[in-house]
């Protein structure tokens, strides 16, 4: 008999069955016994009587939660139920054993801190809340994906193992390579800006690396970006790709993630855009009595901006020089670049680049970097390289600012931060 999974139970009222899964719960009630199975596509109540065969009535007391049992009964009409059938139970059969007690709780009928939660994360995702966060995750991962070539845009993969810093002034991981020094990746940046000025439109899933010894709910230092480059394009234009990228994954996540979104309470709407300058949110926050850095936002600003533009992605554009990497393209005393705010909290970085190599030599000097480190970088430009612009879109903050999550470690299946590095 193959396997039927639980979503196509509906389809075999009056039939044979043979299931697979894990038991979230076991009642009993003296005559009936009560086994909640379930798989990756639901859950159903099965029923079990002292007639019922291959394992003794009064052993299924012995199964314990989360187990992995096979189970044949059939599929029986049952109005009253929420699922409005039931399995009746002919034989059940040990899988795999789950040791008791379960060190955390997948039912969540008991609040289980992050932290041991995260310590036994392979049994926290038994969780139904867990899995509808990564099923909605999976959907924005196919959705990013699916706009992309759309786009007309081609997928590459870039490497992670490198020599010198992409950006500058932030803190790198070292690794031994044979009998040299290199670093993890904290951007694939210029790899991409490569790539840009010969194939016109890339994109890409980048695992980053960041050896800030941050500790907040916002930050990880391993973490995935969305990746995206395009060739004869200024800052507006990519700021206009990313609206509809965003809007394009929220409208595939309401369309796809129903039932999920449901579970979670999340209410999604397709956000819009406002355009502000980096001076405009300089007044605007002293309006408000916000201090903001001279060349950057606060935390506190961002919050505010997620107030007053509600369910809006606020691009925060003419930023200030002074506040950009090396690569990014000067306009008079200004940049072309920018940060995206949305729900009150940066979701992208972007800008125009730098693509004239005696300029970049000049932005590299300014920023105190080695010329030689960034040769091949330079290099590359000196070949007939266009002006081009992109941005970068973390995953995980985006899943998180998306579903209304406390904490970017619940969008991470295994994180990794400044004290973990298990499981």
């Amino acid at each position: 008999m193959e396997r039927t999974l639980i979503k196509d139970l509906k389809d075999n009222i009056g039939k044979e069955v043979l299931l697979k899964g894990w038991v979230s719960e076991i009642r009993n009630l003296s005559k009936v016994k009560f086994i909640i199975l379930y798989d990756r596509t639901g859950d159903i109540q099965s029923v079990a009587n002292k007639t019922t065969e291959g394992v003794s009535f009064n052993a299924i007391d012995d199964i314990s939660k989360e187990s992995v049992i096979e189970l044949i009964g059939t599929v029986k009409e049952h109005p009253e139920s929420r699922w409005g059938f039931e399995v009746l139970i002919k034989s059940v059969s040990m899988i795999a054993a789950a040791e008791t007690p379960l060190p955390v709780d997948p039912s969540e009928k008991s609040q289980t801190h992050i932290d041991k939660r995260l310590d036994y994360r392979f049994l926290d995702l038994h969780s139904k809340r867990t899995q509808n966060i990564f099923k909605i995750q999976s959907t924005i991962l196919q959705g990013f994906r699916e706009f992309m070539y759309q786009e007309g845009a081609m997928e590459v993969t870039l490497p992670s193992i490198i020599g010198a810093s992409s950006e500058g002034g932030t803190d790198l991981f070292t690794i031994k390579y044979f009998e040299k020094q290199a670093l993890l990746s904290q951007s694939c940046q210029l790899y991409k800006q490569m790539l840009a000025c010969s194939m016109e439109k890339i994109f890409t899933v980048f695992t980053a690396w960041r050896a800030e010894k941050h500790n907040t709910v916002r930050h990880l230092n391993e973490s995935r970006q969305f990746d995206y480059e395009e060739a004869f394009a200024d800052d507006k234009r990519v700021m206009t790709v990313l609206t509809q990228c965003v809007q394009f994954i929220v409208k595939k996540v309401m369309e796809d993630r129903k039932k999920e979104l449901e579970s979670l309470g999340v209410e999604l709407q397709v956000p819009g855009e406002e355009y502000l300058t980096f001076e405009k949110v300089q007044e605007i926050m002293k309006k408000e009595g916000i201090e903001m850095p001279a060349h950057d936002l606060s935390g506190e600003a961002e919050k505010k901006l997620g107030v007053l533009y509600p369910n809006t992605i606020v691009y925060v554009h003419d930023w200030p020089l002074e506040g950009k990497p090396f690569y990014i393209m000067p306009h008079g005393k200004n940049s072309k670049g920018f940060d995206a705010i949305w729900k009150g909290m940066e979701i992208t970085s972007g800008g125009q680049r730098v693509h004239d190599p005696k300029l970049l030599e000049e932005r590299l000097k300014a920023h105190g970097l080695d010329l030689a480190a960034f040769k091949d970088y330079i290099n590359s430009f000196r070949y007939g390289a266009p002006p081009h612009a992109g941005w970068g879109l973390g995953l995980e903050r985006f899943t998180m600012l998306m579903l209304g999550l406390d904490n970017i470690r619940e969008a991470v299946l295994f994180p990794r931060d400044r004290d973990r590095l298990t499981p």
